[in-house]
């Protein structure tokens, strides 16, 4: 790159930051935003009382599966459940309870018709749901966590933790403190889309969580004498390819031609305009593998429940499933795999398909060439976006089970460091929210100077 262009780039960097300073309302914005995560991660120190902190630092020791997947729910978190915080279920809860009704809708008769009488009404609807769905759900996760956690650590995390005897209200009100925890998230996230950046407050809830996993791991990396300089190029390298392929992928378009109806301008028919349509490579971002995480975290949480019983088979078969869906064995990391890539050509096809961009490019008189208007336009349009869906659900697929992958492949190194995904997670998934969050955040302040009367900004060469 010539001097010229790299004194060009630092020019129009220093000339948006100090557009930014000056505007008010963004300096207020970005204030609250600060202050309200700052309030979050104090909240999410505070821990679950009558924790056993040496029991549950030994799954978090284990280089085994068990520390793998657990170091997972710690990066999904943002650290609150090695704290085993009255947080640690973060704001996912409500973020699965949305998914399922986004999934709903279509399925069911009344929902989908209620949604397309009154777009505005119908979101009121579906959030004042959420939240209904969100509190059952952060209670039921609440209980097989801690289950869970139980079950792999080879005793009691909580002390006295039970529904029998004098263990009930005990047990009822740390339920009812984590699932307020998340609650509290929750309103949190709601707080900074009011008052902060439109529409990212859980998604910087999640970033702000991961954020802070950063130096903690890089002091890990650190740690080890022997092998420092080794993972430090091996992490800077890793996180160098993963961000320009996230990148790559989601910038991704296949531009579909359209033509557009002339405008009648007096007497005079001006020609058609030419236009594209672009259809994103990977339009379900980070929601498939939330979603299958869920769901596959799920069979583990049901089966906390028998793990105790008295009948043989039965505690035979639910040691088998937390095993398999608690423990992330080779199993679980297979069906992770085949259920986000699954997930995504089916929410891709949920989101296209209440889009109708048949209809609408119908109702505003515009035509693929060759293709005729409404369904059929429909039709060849979610054809091009599930062709073009595959690599975008590969690619989430490979950055889902990156971890384990990276854990076979070195795991004949000698490097126990290494075989603790958590270092790794950074670099995949969490890289993957980091850089999406950054780059909505990005947008919407420069969404914000436009209308400060700001064309010229770093979005426009």
């Amino acid at each position: 790159m010539k001097r010229s262009n790299i004194q060009s780039s630092f020019s129009r960097i220093t000339t948006y930051l100090t557009r930014v300073s000056k505007a008010q309302d963004i300096r207020r914005k970005l204030l609250a935003t600060l202050v309200i995560l700052i309030i979050y991660r104090l909240a999410s120190h505070i821990p679950v009382p009558g924790v056993d902190r040496q029991l549950f630092a030994s799954i978090f020791n284990s280089q085994s599966g068990t520390g793998t997947f657990v170091s997972l729910l710690d990066m999904l978190s943002g650290g609150t459940v090695s704290n085993f915080s009255v947080m640690a279920m973060g704001v996912y809860p409500y973020i699965t309870a949305q998914i399922i009704l986004q999934l709903l809708i279509p399925i069911v008769p009344s929902w989908k018709q209620r949604m397309e009488d009154d777009q505005r009404e119908g979101r009121r609807w579906m959030e004042r749901w959420t939240y209904y769905l969100a509190i059952p759900m952060a209670a039921l996760q609440a209980i097989g966590q801690i289950n869970i956690f139980s079950s792999l650590a080879g005793g009691q995390v909580i002390t006295n933790f039970g529904f029998s005897g004098e263990n009930l209200l005990p047990s009822v009100a740390i339920i009812f403190s984590m699932t307020a925890g998340t609650m509290f998230g929750i309103w949190l996230g709601e707080l900074i889309s009011e008052y902060g950046l439109r529409q990212q407050g859980l998604s910087l809830i999640i970033f702000a969580g991961i954020v802070a996993q950063i130096p903690q791991n890089f002091g890990s990396l650190l740690s080890d004498e022997q092998n420092r300089i080794f993972l430090i190029i091996f992490m800077t390298l890793l996180m160098v390819i993963t961000i320009f392929l996230i990148i790559f992928v989601q910038q991704g378009r296949r531009n579909v031609p359209v033509m557009y109806p002339g405008r009648r301008v007096g007497s005079r028919m001006s020609m058609p305009v030419k236009g594209t349509l672009p259809l994103m490579v990977n339009m379900a971002g980070m929601i498939p593998l939330i979603f299958a995480q869920s769901l596959l975290t799920f069979p583990a949480v049901v089966a906390s429940f028998f793990i105790l019983s008295e009948t043989q088979w039965v505690r035979t078969v639910a040691q088998w499933t937390q095993d398999n869906f608690g423990g992330a064995t080779g199993v679980y990391w297979l069906l992770y795999f085949i259920m986000v890539v699954g997930f995504t050509f089916f929410y891709t096809d949920v989101l296209f398909s209440q889009q109708n961009y048949g209809e609408n490019l119908k109702r505003s008189g515009a035509q693929i060439p060759g293709v005729s208007r409404g369904e059929k336009t429909q039709e060849y349009l979610t054809k091009v976006l599930r062709r073009i869906t595959l690599p975008g659900a590969v690619f989430l697929g490979i950055i889902a089970v990156l971890p384990y992958l990276i854990s076979l492949i070195l795991s004949g190194l000698n490097l126990p460091v290494l075989q603790n995904a958590g270092l790794f997670l950074i670099s995949s998934s969490g890289l993957l929210i980091v850089v999406g969050v950054v780059r909505d955040v990005f947008f919407s302040i420069d969404a914000e100077l436009k209308l400060h009367g700001y064309e010229d900004t770093l979005l426009v060469r």
